[in-house]
């Protein structure tokens, strides 16, 4: 269950977004990590999506090392 709505942080490597949001257990806070691309639907409103094509991927992996960095860090910090 998140502790508060908004995310811990985010981050960003081209078009791809990770977001890490804080969360809270029976065993204490954990930190989780949504990864999405922004894209205007037909009608022009910003979306999230969560598929990703080839040219996505090498941002991924990227964005997903800032996201564990990030956790690693803030995670001992408690």
């Amino acid at each position: 269950m998140a502790t508060n709505n908004k995310p811990a942080n985010t981050l960003r490597c081209g078009s791809i977004k990770a977001t890490i949001w804080e969360n809270t257990s029976e065993k204490g806070p954990f930190f989780s990590t949504t990864f999405s691309r922004p894209f205007k639907d037909q009608s022009g409103a910003w979306r999230n999506g969560t598929s990703f094509g080839l040219n996505d991927l090498e941002a991924i992996v990227s964005v997903a090392r800032e996201a564990k960095e990030w956790i690693s860090a803030h995670a001992l910090k408690r």
